[in-house]
């Protein structure tokens, strides 16, 4: 399935939330439930509202945006942000579908269908794409590991009394675990 193929594909089923791997292996996320939703919500509004303040720096993402990213996976990141010179260097029908482009900043929130390896794999998948900053918040183990491309292994934040800083990455922003329980 051509690239063009795969965002009509996801176009005619958008009750589904559809990734691609690198393998061109097609996806199926399943709806979160009520709680991972809040969740959800409650991180894309604090990044949201760094952006207020700071639309100048970039483009925030909310959960629905797909990215395709250079290995040829498109995926969808629950929050993300892209940098003004990338974003602005895509044309407007690359912006439009799944751009060409990896968020220098991600997070993904894992839910509880989600498997925290595969989660923890994908984490890598985003930092070899050239994501800058990637963070994966468990919510049911109050923790969060922090990715980034010069480390090997993430660093591990645990409780969600802590805040996670957006580094040079996001200057400024800083997210508050707390809001996330």
């Amino acid at each position: 399935m051509t690239d063009d193929e795969f965002f009509d594909f996801c176009q005619q089923h958008p009750q589904l939330r559809i990734e691609r791997t690198a393998n061109h292996e097609i996806v199926i996320m399943l709806p979160t439930g009520s709680r991972s939703g809040k969740r959800n919500f409650r991180l894309n509004l604090q990044l949201g509202k760094w952006w207020e303040q700071h639309q100048s720096l970039g483009e925030a993402f909310n959960s629905n945006t797909g990215f395709t990213l250079p290995d040829g996976s498109v995926l969808s990141p629950d929050a993300s942000w892209v940098s003004a010179a990338k974003w602005n260097a895509l044309t407007v029908e690359q912006q439009d579908k799944f751009a060409p482009v990896c968020p220098e900043f991600i997070v993904e929130l894992k839910s509880a269908t989600d498997s925290t390896k595969m989660l923890q794999a994908k984490m890598f998948d985003w930092l070899r794409n050239g994501a800058q900053l990637a963070w994966l918040i468990v919510p049911e183990t109050e923790t969060a590991y922090i990715y980034r491309p010069s480390q090997s292994e993430p660093e591990l934040v645990q409780g969600f009394d802590n805040e996670l800083s957006g580094e040079a990455v996001l200057p400024g922003f800083r997210l508050r675990l707390a809001e996330l329980r």
